[in-house]
């Protein structure tokens, strides 16, 4: 069967000729040769959600008697080296393959089958374990596929996207108790406001990390109801009706996320709602991370001709001309982040448009998009973790403005009313004076009731006689 270096595979269509060595067959080879389109692949977190269905659908085949025990065993074997990734090189297709990801299950059904079949004694192509009637017994492509997406995004965000926000919500938390005593002036409209604290504005990114972690937990919920067990149009045909419970119930054992049978197979095949709903929640957490990432970047400006509020670790040099030029290099990389994953979500709206009548048909393409996103954020808010937000420090620049500030104004209005308050702040901007100075010449307020009333850890607090505004 073998000539040089390939050999012979058959696939309903007829004969192909396969690397001698492949564990895929005829029907993935015709797909390599159909889709050379770029270098895309799926990624090993798919793969590997794939193998997981492979082997958890044979195990309850076993279970149910229809698949013989030696051929499942096999399965069940060769499904571990593919969870495992011992065989990821020979996942070969593009992205851009049919709309279903038909091809890349056959590719699953190839490599498991034909590396049972060695399991159990046989050559490749021996085909002593089918590809189609043992392995993707009780399975189509249209709700495998759709299931192999929630998987490998439900364990991707639970093994790296959860703990990566985590790890950025309690270092963003440690900053907001450090920087509590810091009172700087904060700014609306990025004009000068009333006074904040350095730790409330870094309380307010821990608490937007906080809601980016209860929103990937939304996304998981709508990403535990599965397509599997509708097979080929959603009515389950060729399917026995327990097979989907029980592998469901199998995939939360071995994986430790909740998965279940969806309660309406149609709207599971024929849309991907759940995908676009949790690519949605994932852009509003790309969204939180690029406003933290910018104020850091812009409280650090300087360090003589900005902000400088804040300290930024210096990670690496930043310019190839100016010499000791160091740049806010973290940030930067998260807003890209941010950027990239905006842009998935667009393509993984368009995918969710892709359904017709019984099947949507850009599976492969919000596959893509949604698992990069889950893996972009997750390396990037732990790597904005540790790089960069552990290390920030506050300079003595925030508090030294405070006095100066023309905001400090808001707070003599309850005693002056709006109107003479503002005129003195505009005094105090055309004549270089404080607020305090001119309130002190144009106002019969004592210097006991100025100190009380412009008194900046005051204003940081909620008060009826303090009215803070900024809008």
């Amino acid at each position: 069967m073998t000539t040089n270096s390939t050999r012979i595979e058959r696939d309903s269509m007829g004969e192909m000729q396969v690397p001698a060595d492949a564990l895929y067959g005829a029907s993935t080879m015709r797909a390599v040769l159909n889709f050379p389109i770029s270098d895309l692949r799926f990624p090993r977190q798919f793969i590997r959600a794939l193998g997981l269905i492979k082997q958890a659908a044979a195990q309850t085949n076993m279970d149910l008697g229809v698949l013989d025990v030696a051929i499942g065993n096999a399965i069940v074997a060769a499904a571990q080296e593919v969870i495992d990734g011992q065989h990821d090189g020979h996942f070969v297709l593009d992205i851009f393959q049919t709309g279903s990801g038909t091809s890349t299950n056959t590719n699953a059904n190839e490599v498991i089958a034909n590396r049972a079949s060695q399991i159990r004694g046989g050559d490749l192509g021996s085909r002593l374990v089918h590809p189609n009637d043992n392995v993707n017994l009780g399975q189509s492509s249209n709700d495998v596929i759709p299931t192999a997406i929630h998987l490998a995004a439900l364990l991707g965000m639970q093994e790296d996207l959860l703990p990566g926000l985590e790890r950025l919500r309690d270092a963003l938390q440690d900053k907001a108790d450090e920087f509590w005593p810091v009172i700087k002036t904060g700014r609306t409209h990025l004009q000068d406001a009333t006074p904040v604290r350095l730790g409330q504005e870094f309380s307010g990114y821990a608490g937007q990390a906080g809601y980016s972690i209860t929103r990937v937990k939304r996304a998981q919920d709508a990403l535990a109801e599965v397509a599997l067990g509708g097979t080929a149009v959603g009515t389950g045909v060729n399917t026995h009706p327990e097979f989907s419970a029980r592998t469901c119930a199998r995939l939360s054992e071995l994986t430790g996320v909740a998965i279940r049978e969806t309660g309406n197979h149609f709207q599971a095949q024929a849309a991907l709602d759940g995908i676009v709903e949790a690519s949605g929640q994932l852009k509003t957490v790309a969204i939180s991370l690029h406003k933290i990432a910018n104020d850091i970047r812009f409280l650090g400006c300087g360090p003589r001709a900005g902000l400088g509020e804040i300290n930024i670790p210096e990670v690496q040099p930043g310019s190839s001309i100016m010499p000791g030029k160091v740049n806010p290099v973290i940030s930067e990389s998260v807003i890209q982040v941010a950027a990239q994953v905006v842009g998935n979500d667009a393509a993984v709206a368009l995918a969710g448009a892709g359904g017709y009548f019984e099947l949507n048909t850009m599976m492969p393409v919000a596959a893509y998009n949604l698992l990069q996103s889950v893996s972009l954020l997750a390396a990037s808010a732990g790597n904005f973790a540790e790089q960069c937000v552990a290390g920030i420090t506050a300079t003595e620049t925030g508090p030294a403005m405070v006095e100066k500030g023309l905001m400090l104004g808001t707070a003599l209005a309850p005693s002056i009313g709006y109107d003479a308050a503002a005129g003195i702040a505009k005094k105090a901007a055309e004549t270089g004076q404080t607020i305090r100075d001119v309130a002190r010449l144009d106002t019969a307020l004592s210097e006991a009731q100025l100190n009380e009333l412009l008194n900046p850890e005051e204003m940081t607090k909620p008060s009826l006689e303090v009215r803070g505004g900024g809008g």
